[in-house]
């Protein structure tokens, strides 16, 4: 296992969390801002990876966030190959519509 397969299995996963008021992924909603995909420390020869996320979310007072960071985590670290997932939330810079994928923007009616 690779970072970059690493990487490509967490956005897959954050593609399957949603904000239960919102029908659109986490991922897709841009409440996403970064995704590090680090070597554990592990012994040597083996490919085992730690993930540190930054995301927000849509209002700072989201009722939903603790649901919401559950199940990224459980999901996160169901991957093979990954060790931890540090789930960091910050609110700089503040999310707003335009960081939504076109798609999200069309399934929500913004386009």
């Amino acid at each position: 296992m690779t970072k970059e397969n690493i990487e490509d299995k967490v956005i897959e996963m954050l593609k399957t969390v949603f904000d239960p008021e919102i029908p659109v992924n986490v991922y897709d909603l841009g409440m996403i801002y970064k995704i590090e995909v680090i070597d554990a420390a592990e012994p040597e020869g083996e490919d085992i990876f730690d993930v540190n996320i930054d995301m927000t979310f849509t209002a700072p007072n989201c009722p939903a966030a603790d649901f919401i960071l559950e199940d990224i985590n459980q999901k996160l670290t169901s991957i093979h190959g990954l060790k931890t997932a540090n789930i960091e939330v910050v609110f700089e810079p503040e999310w707003t519509k335009d960081m939504m994928s076109e798609e999200a923007k069309l399934d929500l009616g913004f386009l």
